[in-house]
């Protein structure tokens, strides 16, 4: 089902990643949110703003250019792959939901086989486009959005055996599908950088 997650891994055949990652095309926006309301006030209405939190960190100090061009990659990754994985949560979202409301097993993976076809078709010539660390980061970014690594999505979705066959396929270019996040240890620079461009701070 998950193909948006699995292209990434058969990237590393490509060698992408030798030419500086330039392949991965424009990064997509993440608009920070803004919500107006009105709200009772002694008998009046009151107009209301709400603005996405903003975020203050030390600053960051790099030891040398290429620690820094390294931070600088980080940023350019998280910006390209984050609204996918955003993307990945709305289509788990939305076919939890269809699947619920069908009436069998038969029906259901029906839908499941016109869904992965759908992903294929949209998601595969965006894919291509990423370099091998870029799928790698879409991996754990997946975890963060949906709760579960990109290996237990798939597990609840296409059942052990075909979720196994995917594993054991990242696995041979150096990937993991159940590979999880850690926003507090390894990748708490990552975190930074993704509050950071939710937020529109960079």
């Amino acid at each position: 089902m998950l193909m948006v997650l699995f292209g990434a891994c058969r990237l590393a055949a490509q060698g992408t990643e030798a030419s500086g990652g330039n392949n991965a095309g424009e990064p997509q926006q993440i608009v920070p949110m803004v919500k107006v309301s009105k709200t009772p006030y002694k008998g009046d209405t009151i107009q209301y703003v709400e603005l996405s939190p903003a975020y203050v960190y030390p600053h960051l100090t790099f030891k040398n250019k290429r620690q820094a061009a390294t931070y600088m990659r980080l940023v350019r990754n998280v910006k390209t792959v984050l609204p996918l994985a955003k993307e990945v949560r709305m289509i788990l979202i939305e076919t939890a939901e269809v699947l619920e409301r069908l009436p069998d097993k038969k029906a259901k993976e029906e839908h499941m086989k016109r869904v992965e076809a759908d992903i294929v078709r949209t998601y595969k010539p965006r894919m291509k486009r990423l370099t091998y660390s870029q799928g790698k980061l879409l991996i754990k970014l997946v975890d963060r959005e949906c709760h579960s690594t990109a290996f237990e999505a798939m597990q609840a979705f296409l059942g052990p055996v075909r979720s196994g066959m995917w594993q054991a396929f990242a696995w041979m270019f150096g990937a993991s599908l159940k590979k999880g996040y850690d926003a507090e240890g390894t990748d708490r620079l990552t975190e930074r950088v993704v509050l950071m461009v939710e937020a529109g701070q960079m």
